[in-house]
Parts: C-alpha cells; sequence; structure tokens
C-alpha cells in the first residue's frame, strides 16, 4: 500500500489534475490511497476535494482543517490517517510530474531505506523560495547534523517505521525533516525533474520561512542557547580587558577623559546581546509553555475517508 499525502492550500486550480493523474497511472501499478489535508484554503480547495473523493471513492480521504495551521502540521495530521506501507508526501501545485512518483515508489521499493529524498537539477522556484531554500539547507547542516550533499526537498517517501516515529511527536510546532533526521540516518536520495509551476504562485511568504527555522531552531536544538551563552563569554572577555586598559590608561595619564564613544558602544554592544539571550531563553520557554497548554498540532473540522473493497468507510 502506498499512501500519498497532500497537503492543500489554495490549490483549487491544480490539485484536481494532479490527483486525476495519481490515480489514472499509479492504481493500476500499486494498490494506493491519496491522503488529502485542505489546510483551511481560502479558495475552493475544500469542495474541489470533495468532489475528488466523490469520483475516486476508493482511492481518495479528505481531511479538512478548522484553522490554517501550515504545510507541516497539515502533513501531520495526513500521515496520522496514513494507512500505507509508504508515505509519499508532495505538495498540491502539480511540479512533481506523476512519472517521478512511479520512480520514486519504485526506488523505495528496490532499497532499503526508512526515507528517500528527491532533488533536482534545476529548481522551478522564484527567486525568493530558492534563496530561502538555500538558508533553510544551510542552517541544517548546522542545526540538525543534515549530510552537507542531502537537499531537504519536500517531496519524498517514508516507510512505516518512520511514519511511526513521526506521528509520535505531538507538540504543536512540528518540522518534518527534523523528526525525520533525528530518528534516522538511513537515508536515500534520488534525482527527479521540478516542473514549472502552471497555476498561481507559492504560499509560502517571509513570516511562514521565520516560522519554519523557528520551528528548526527551538525544536530540535539547544544550539542557540550556547551560542547566546558563549557570546556573553566573548563578550564579558572583551569588556574585562577594555576595562583593565581604561585603568591601566588612567594610572599612566590621569588628564585623559573617560571615553563617551567607547561607553556608549560598549553599553549597546551588552544591551543586544543580552536582549537576545533573552529573547532565545523567551522563545523555548514559550513554545514549551504552549505545549504544556496543549495547544493542537491539528483540528479537524470534517472528513471523508475512503470506502475500501467491502464498501466499509
Amino acid at each position: 500500500m502506498i499512501s500519498i499525502v497532500i497537503p492543500v492550500y489554495n490549490g483549487a486550480l491544480s490539485i484536481g489534475g494532479l490527483v486525476d493523474e495519481l490515480v489514472a497511472r499509479l492504481s493500476p501499478l500499486y494498490s494506493i490511497e491519496i491522503v488529502l489535508v485542505n489546510d483551511c484554503s481560502q479558495d475552493n480547495s475544500e469542495e474541489v476535494c470533495i468532489e475528488l473523493t466523490k469520483k475516486h471513492p476508493g482511492f481518495i480521504s479528505f481531511y479538512s482543517l478548522s484553522k490554517n495551521m501550515g504545510e507541516h502540521n497539515a502533513v501531520m495530521a495526513g500521515l496520522n490517517e496514513a494507512t500505507g506501507d509508504y508515505a509519499i508526501i508532495m505538495d498540491d501545485d502539480f511540479q512533481n510530474p506523476v512519472d517521478e512518483v512511479i520512480k520514486l515508489i519504485n526506488f523505495m521499493i528496490s532499497n532499503d531505506y526508512d526515507v528517500v529524498y528527491t532533488f533536482y537539477d534545476e529548481i522551478k522556484h522564484s527567486y525568493f523560495r530558492k534563496l530561502g531554500s538555500r538558508f533553510n539547507d544551510r542552517v541544517a547542516n548546522f542545526m540538525l547534523g543534515k549530510p552537507k550533499n542531502l537537499y531537504l526537498s519536500s517531496f519524498k517517501i517514508i516507510n512505516r517505521f518512520l511514519i511511526g516515529e513521526v506521528i509520535k511527536y505531538h507538540l504543536p510546532y512540528p518540522y518534518i525533516d527534523g523528526l525525520i533526521l533525528r530518528t534516522t540516518s538511513n537515508i536515500g536520495k534520488i534525482k527527479v525533474i521540478h516542473a514549472d509551476r502552471q497555476f498561481g504562485k507559492s504560499n509560502y511568504t517571509i513570516r511562514k520561512l521565520f516560522s519554519l527555522w523557528m520551528n528548526m531552531f527551538t525544536n530540535f536544538s539547544i544550539l542557540p542557547l550556547r551560542i547566546a551563552t558563549i557570546l556573553g563569554f566573548i563578550f564579558s572577555i572583551i569588556g574585562f580587558i577594555l576595562g583593565i586598559d581604561a585603568v591601566i590608561e588612567k594610572i599612566y595619564n590621569p588628564n585623559v577623559p573617560l571615553g563617551y564613544t567607547s561607553i556608549v558602544l560598549i553599553i549597546s554592544i551588552y544591551a543586544g546581546v543580552q536582549l537576545i539571550a533573552i529573547g532565545m531563553v523567551g522563545e523555548y520557554l514559550g513554545r514549551m509553555f504552549v505545549g504544556y497548554n496543549k495547544k493542537p498540532q491539528y483540528s479537524i473540522r470534517k472528513s471523508i475517508k475512503k470506502i475500501t473493497t467491502d464498501g466499509q468507510k
């Protein structure tokens, strides 16, 4: 069984054609289910997805979230409902051709990886999205111990073992790749084609990218706190050295006035470092507080489950 988890956000123009082709091309080859998760879209994606469940009743499960929670939360909702031996995670924008889906499945079945990531010779995203992806890749190398030659594509396949480990995470700020990388090092990769976007534009904004990076920083590493500690230690040493220098200079030349500029500079630096450190600690504590108060990872308002071969939903 192959589960295909697709988070849908404002994808009314593309999701119908994508699902139709997935069913037409994959159902003769594999036992499949397609799990659509509508992340509170602002267009008529929900109506389109409901029609798809009627058009392909034996293949489509549909879940509609009550609030826009973000791509990774929507994927978590889909993985919790997926029943397959493998789960493909892909976007709703039709930039991953179905031929590449078949290639990914066959590569996974032929090998013994827990996860297979895809990579591209040419990424057909906007410049802003490419820049965000590059930054995300560099940060993941540093924060998560990601292999440097691995591209964290949103188009990937994971096995049942990894599905089970990922859905054990119940806190409100999931980062799928962080959960994967902390669970396994049995990782494969395969080159695929990335097609041009046919409809609309990317839903990633600066706010969403910043939220994703903060999830990476604070949920899967304490490195920011260590950096803040090291910076505090370094600037304390610098301040101590400057203090000794000022005392010695005053002893040898009592007429030297105290430097107003240097004092302002030192105070500004100290204040900046302290505020950064306090802010980082506050971010960790705030997320702990939100998790303690059991903020939901997602809430499903409406669900339509696929009809099995015996007619049961």
